[in-house]
Order: C-alpha cells, then sequence, then structure tokens
C-alpha cells in the first residue's frame, strides 16, 4: 500500500502541488479574517446547572460583567482642582462613543420628595462645579450624608473613590471594546499625570481586555519564537538551509490552514485556540526529521534519489501515520468535554495535526524528487559519535538492567504519587498574570479599598406577581436578612438591590437625614410606596432595575474579592444553608450566580474533564495499538512509557504548587499523544524487524534502538525546546504549560528508549520458545 501511495506522490507531483497550492490560497484568505474573540471563554457546557442558572439570569438583566471602574485615593479628593478634574474626566470619558453609563463623585443624584405630586424627583448633587473651597466643602458634606453611595462609589475611611462606567452590551462583545478601554486609560492618564497620582482599572471589560491584547501578542511571540527555535535545531542537525526552510516552510503552510479552518468554522482566537499555529510548528516539524532522516539513511546506503523517497515512504508514511493519529486523540479527545472552549481547541487542533501529517509527506518527497543529493557532509550527522554511544550504553542497558530500570522507574512512581496527592484545582480570575502585573497590583487596590469588583448575583424568584413587594413586603425584609448575614463574610462589598434603593427612598421620605437611611417598617413602606405607584420617573427606574417585568423577581448585586475556586466552594457552602434559611426552598427559588462564580466553579468542571479525556485518549490510542500489532499484553504494557513521564509531571505540579487551570489541565491528554508517538515509532520498527528480516527479539530490539533512537532524540530536542518557548509567556498558566510538557516529552523519550524496549524483551523471554513476540 505505501510502495503505491510513494509511487502515486510522485507520478501526479503536479495535480498534489495545485490542490495543495489553491487550498493554501483559499485557507489564507479565510485565515485573514480571523478575529479575536470579546466573550469571555466559557468553559461549562450550556447544560449544567450553574451555566443554566447563570444565562437565565443574563436574560432577565443583561451583562452582569459590563462595568468597569477606576479607582483614586487621595486624602485630598475634595480639593477644588482636582475634584473638577475628576469630574471633567468622568464627563470625558461619558461622550466615549459605546458607554451606556458613567457614575462619579461629580454626578451623583440625592432624592428629594415632592408633596405637590406625590412623587419622589431625583436631583443631581451638583449642577455647577463649585467655584470656592467652602462650596466644596459643603458639597463634601452632601455625599458624606448619602450612605447609598458610600462602599460603592467612595469609602471615606480610606479616602478612595471610584468612576465606574457602564458599557454598551454591543460593544462590550466587540473589537470596538478595546479601543474604548485604550480611551478611557489615556483620559484617566492624563489626569494622574497632571496631579501626580497613580489611577488603577479593574472590572471585567478591563480584564478582558488586557487578556485579549496579551494573548494576540503572544500568539504572535510564540510563532515567531517556534520558528526560530525549530529553525535553528534543524539546522543544527542537518547543516543544510534548504531542508531547514523545506520544514518550516511546510509545517507554516499547516498554520495556514489551521487559521483558515478556526474561521470556516466560525471560531476566534480565545486564551487556547491562540497556542495551535506555535503548536503545529512544534508537532510538525518533527514529521520533517523523520522523513528526512530515513531519506539521507537510505542514501548513505546506496545512493539512489528515487529509490530512497519510495522507501521513506514505504517505512515511515506508516509510523508517522500512527504517531499523527495518537497526537490528534490528544487533541481531539477534548470533543468530548462539552465545553465549547475546550471543543474548538480539540477539534482544530486535531484535524490540522493531521493535515500537517499529509503536507509533509506529499511536499517533502516532491520537494526531495528535484533537490540535490545531500552532499558527504550533509550526512556527518547520521554517524554522530556522541548519538551512537548513547544508544549503545541503552542498548546495554536494556539487555543487561531490566531489574535496574524496573526498580528505577517504581522508584519515580512512588516520589510521583506522593506529589499527585498535593495537587489543587484552584484558580483565579487574574493568576495567570504575574504578581506584579498592574492588573493584578489594581484588583488588590480595589478589593482593599471596596471589597473586590468581581460580579456575585444573588437571583429571587418569588413565584408569583409582585411578589418581591407583595405580602406585606416579607420579601424585601428577607432580602435585608439576608445581606445582614452576608455583611459577615468580608470577600463581599455592600450590595445594591430593591432594599437600598428603598432605604435611599426613605431618607428622602423623611427629609433627607442619613440617619432615616433605613428599611421602614410595613405602614411606613406602604404610605411610601405611595410615592413611587405608578410613576414612570426615576425612582421607579431605580427599583425596576432590580425587578423583571411582573416584579416576581429581584436581584441582589454584590462585588467580591478574586477569592479563588476553592475558597468560593466554601463561601456558597456557608452561605447556602443562611439563604435557605431565610427564604423557604417551598416557597422560593434563589439562585447564586455571576460572573466570577460560574468562572470558578468552571475549574471543577476542567478537573473532571481531565479524567475523562485522558481516559478516552489512553482507550483510543490503545484501540489504535490493537489493529496495528494485535498483542494486548504489548498494548497494555506499552502505555507504562506514556504513563510514567504523566504520573512525574503531575508529581512536580503538586511538589511545586502549580494548580490546575485551563492551560495546565491541557498537558495530560496531549503529552499522552505526543508521548505515544515514540511508542508507535519504537514498535513499528521492532515488529519490522521481526516480521520482515526474521531477527530475534534481542536482535530486534536492538536495530530498534539504532533505527529509531537517533530520530526520537532529534524528535525530543525539537519538542522540548518548542514547548519551552511558552515559558515566555507572561500568563503563569500558559508557561507552567510549556515547561511541563517540556519535561514530560523528555522523560517520554527515555521510557520509550529504555523501559519500553526492556518491557519488550522481558515479555518475550517468558514466551514459548520459537513463538514471535508479538
Amino acid at each position: 500500500m505505501w510502495s503505491k501511495i510513494a509511487e502515486y506522490i510522485i507520478r501526479y507531483r503536479f495535480v498534489w502541488l495545485g490542490v495543495i497550492l489553491i487550498s493554501t490560497a483559499f485557507m489564507g484568505y479565510e485565515g485573514s479574517k480571523i478575529e479575536l474573540s470579546y466573550q469571555f471563554a466559557r468553559i461549562l457546557p450550556p447544560n449544567d446547572p450553574i451555566e443554566k442558572e447563570y444565562q437565565d439570569f443574563r436574560k432577565l438583566f443583561g451583562e452582569d460583567g459590563g462595568v468597569m471602574v477606576i479607582g483614586w485615593q487621595d486624602p485630598n479628593l475634595f480639593e477644588l482642582t482636582k475634584f473638577g478634574d475628576w469630574h471633567q474626566l468622568a464627563q470625558q470619558i461619558k461622550e466615549t462613543q459605546g458607554i451606556k453609563n458613567v457614575l462619579s463623585l461629580g454626578n451623583l443624584y440625592k432624592v428629594v420628595r415632592n408633596d405637590s405630586l406625590s412623587q419622589f424627583d431625583f436631583k443631581p448633587i451638583l449642577t455647577q462645579l463649585p467655584t470656592t473651597q467652602a462650596q466644596m466643602d459643603s458639597l463634601k458634606k452632601e455625599v458624606v450624608n448619602l450612605p447609598f453611595y458610600q462602599g460603592i462609589i467612595i469609602n471615606p475611611k480610606t479616602n478612595a473613590t471610584l468612576i465606574l462606567i457602564t458599557f454598551n452590551e454591543k460593544a462590550l462583545n466587540s473589537s470596538r471594546r478595546i479601543t474604548i478601554v485604550e480611551d478611557i486609560v489615556s483620559l484617566a492618564n492624563a489626569f494622574a499625570v497632571k496631579h501626580k497620582t497613580e489611577l488603577h482599572y479593574s472590572g471585567m471589560p478591563y480584564i478582558r481586555t488586557v487578556m485579549m491584547k496579551k494573548i494576540s501578542g503572544e500568539m504572535k511571540l510564540f510563532m515567531a519564537l517556534a520558528v526560530l527555535v525549530t529553525a535553528f535545531i534543524l539546522w543544527t542537525f542537518f547543516r543544510s538551509f534548504r531542508l531547514t526552510l523545506l520544514s518550516i516552510g511546510v509545517v507554516l503552510i499547516g498554520v495556514i490552514f489551521s487559521l483558515g479552518t478556526l474561521q470556516l468554522f466560525g471560531y476566534k482566537i480565545t486564551a487556547l485556540t491562540g497556542l495551535i499555529p506555535p503548536l503545529l510548528i512544534v508537532i510538525g516539524v518533527p514529521n520533517c526529521v523523520f522523513l528526512l532522516n530515513k531519506y539521507q539513511l537510505e542514501l548513505k546506503t546506496h545512493g539512489k534519489k528515487d529509490e530512497a523517497i519510495a522507501e521513506m515512504i514505504r517505512q515511515i508514511g506508516l509510523s508517522i501515520f500512527l504517531a499523527n493519529i495518537t497526537t490528534a486523540i490528544g487533541f481531539g479527545v477534548f470533543y468530548f468535554t462539552n465545553s465549547a472552549m475546550l471543543v474548538e481547541f480539540g477539534v482544530v487542533a486535531a484535524l490540522c495535526v493531521m493535515v500537517t501529517y499529509v503536507l509533509c509527506l506529499v511536499l517533502l518527497p516532491i520537494t526531495l524528487h528535484y533537490m540535490d543529493i545531500p552532499k558527504p557532509r550533509h550526512l556527518k550527522h547520521l554517524d554522530g559519535k556522541w548519538a551512537s554511544g548513547f544508544l549503545t550504553k541503552i542498548n546495554w542497558l536494556v539487555h543487561n538492567r531490566r531489574r535496574s530500570i524496573y526498580l528505577a522507574m517504581l522508584g519515580i512512581l512512588v516520589i510521583s504519587a506522593y506529589g499527585m496527592t498535593k495537587i489543587k484545582a484552584v484558580g483565579y480570575i487574574v493568576d495567570d498574570l504575574p504578581k506584579n502585573d498592574k492588573v493584578y497590583v489594581d484588583l488588590r487596590f480595589f478589593e482593599s479599598n471596596f471589597n473586590g469588583v468581581l460580579p456575585f448575583e444573588v437571583m429571587i424568584d418569588t413565584k408569583q406577581p409582585n411578589g418581591v413587594f407583595g405580602n406585606q413586603a416579607r420579601t424585601l425584609y428577607k432580602i435585608k436578612a439576608l445581606q445582614n448575614a452576608l455583611a459577615d463574610f468580608k470577600e463581599f462589598s455592600k450590595p445594591v438591590s430593591a432594599v437600598e434603593a428603598s432605604r435611599f427612598l426613605y431618607q428622602a421620605y423623611r427629609g433627607g437625614d442619613a440617619k432615616y437611611y433605613a428599611l421602614p417598617g410595613v405602614m411606613e413602606l406602604s404610605k411610601m410606596t405611595d410615592f413611587v405607584k405608578g410613576q414612570q420617573g426615576a425612582a421607579s427606574k431605580q427599583l425596576n432595575a432590580f425587578l423583571n417585568k411582573d416584579r416576581s423577581i429581584t436581584r441582589v448585586s454584590f462585588q467580591m474579592a478574586d477569592v479563588g475556586s476553592e475558597r468560593i466552594k466554601d463561601l456558597i457552602k456557608q452561605i447556602r444553608p443562611k439563604v435557605d434559611s431565610i427564604f423557604s426552598p417551598a416557597e422560593y427559588k434563589v439562585s447564586l450566580t455571576g460572573h466570577s462564580l460560574v468562572f470558578l466553579k468552571s475549574n471543577d468542571y476542567l478537573l473532571g474533564n481531565l479524567y475523562e479525556s485522558l481516559l478516552i485518549a489512553i482507550g483510543l490510542i490503545a484501540i489504535v495499538g490493537m489493529v496495528l500489532f494485535r498483542s494486548i499484553p504489548i498494548i497494555l504494557l506499552s502505555k507504562l512509557p506514556c504513563l510514567i513521564p504523566l504520573a512525574l509531571t503531575a508529581g512536580i505540579m503538586g511538589y511545586f504548587d502549580i494548580y490546575f487551570k485551563p492551560t495546565t489541565i491541557l498537558i495530560f491528554s496531549i503529552t499522552f499523544g505526543i508521548a505515544s508517538d515514540g511508542t508507535v515509532y519504537f514498535l513499528t520498527r521492532y515488529r519490522q524487524e521481526i516480521y520482515q528480516t526474521g531477527r530475534t527479539a534481542s536482535e530486534a530490539i536492538t536495530q530498534a534502538i539504532f533505527g529509531t533512537g537517533l530520530s526520537m532524540m532529534y524528535t525530543a530536542v525539537i519538542l522540548f525546546c518548542g514547548f519551552a518557548i511558552f515559558a515566555a509567556s507572561s500568563f503563569g498558566g500558559t508557561a507552567a504549560m510549556g515547561v511541563m510538557v517540556s519535561i514530560t516529552l523528555l522523560v517520554a523519550m527515555c521510557t520509550n528508549l529504555i523501559l519500553l524496549p526492556a518491557l519488550l524483551l522481558s515479555i518475550s523471554k517468558r514466551q514459548e520458545k520459537g513463538a514471535k513476540p508479538v
């Protein structure tokens, strides 16, 4: 079969080249239209209860992660010039296209009771900027007299204040968000420079914008590093610029196909899909190494170019096909997670791994057909004394020290098993960033002054029309009890709710004194309600912002600190009983939701999917092995050289407190797929030596070690250095992934070259005399 494939590739080379040229041009055109994803990645599947509750909340109340905040701390907040410039900054931001609303010290509202119309009037505190410090001091007293805004806009204890910026949902989920955020930061920086102060930025629109800009920049960085690193290694091995450029050129075509595939599938660049192009370069180059090494070995034997090309395809084509299948499986198993982010990454990566394989199998032979035969100096690397000496030592160990090999592997497993018990699945919204990154530092500023800026929502369904205010406003008093209960948790900010709005209105109803900022009794509340009934003005809107149309469902909005997925689980365990004791589950449906809760809960989902995807990968790769080798003992034992490196990696993660998160979770199924490549290469050569040349198991193992060892070492070096480039990432998870994958694949090379042949030799010695080992 493979002889025919070799013949067809060369015979119909012009057809192949035409097809590849046209398809590459088409994919390049499609890839040029690819866009960044401006929506926060959804890890939980749509049918997950937590995700469903969050989507139900969004349908009723809209996006909860649409507020950006600017923080400023200064003991002289109300100094005439500073306040005037701060107010002007807020006004400039409000005029920016794509901004829905801005709330700051300069545009706060007070509520005034209007007895003549039996309604509440909302009036701005500031009608014109004060011209004297005395007027400014009077304004300050008025602000302090409005408890509604304390903990939301201003913290008098720490002299900190905020500008709350609400984005239009359309602008929030488009590329326009980046320019809006840049414009806002530019305006704010001008204020900071003028007053020689520091401003702080946060909120989900800002965090998402910074993250996406970093992802876009790092995608280009990794592409450049992947090309430079792999090109340098290839040149070091082959000492040929032509072969180096050929190999890099082929895998870059695969990169073009990956971008085109993303666009055709309607996917966008995310934190994960942005890794696909550099990954393809790192994974695709080893295909070229195995093919070129075999081609040069054949040339060295007989010097006939076309025969060498045919033999290259015939002997290596199947091996690298199976190897790429196992790699594709390592990516493809993410399809079964039902998580949109992981599915997109897994499907496109798996498809493009196989596309890159086809490109290598077709383009390399055709190009080699037209190239001159390599000069002797280009073949010297095949006789490298260092490689020959290393492989000779391995061969001796396999044949003479198998017990020592098994004991060493057992020791590694025991040490790794203890480390694995220390692994935690802990995620933070910004934990991927360095502790000195401005996003991280600024988030801590808001946590220390306002208890955080990440959305946490409580949605209360009374299950009956006007249930929030009906039955003598029983639900309102229950909400007040809930807010009092959650006030004991320092992780939450002051809430914004129908209760707080009612307190604000009652303060106005009683003449505006701050001591009346309270939820009144039933009788007083009934009187005050007469001022709101039927009113379509600001007071009605104030309450309706927390209610659905028939007033059966309300929300209580908190901002919370970035406490991490472990702490959020503890908080929910403590909060849920309090909620159920206040709101009887038989009468109410209370959902704890919000953007931050959904994000942090996703880590548990990822951990579960790690086990599932790894088990599926093991099963599928075992099936591939069964089809090829048809020996259950060999297939089962051949998984050990792939699993031991994973155990070691998991142990290292436990010892060094590297947590499971969306990027590090990829390590295991991906590296298992890639590590299985070496197993396939070795077993294929071992089987060929036994069945095609009639060698004994011992002889076949020796030939397999020397026949595949050089290419496996080259590949390990390329993969190690290729994945190590991700250590340059400013995202901690991506950097950890790069380092861990590099270590895993280097260890996998050793286990495939040492442990695997030792196991095969042990199996063969236990079989009946004269029986075929496989």
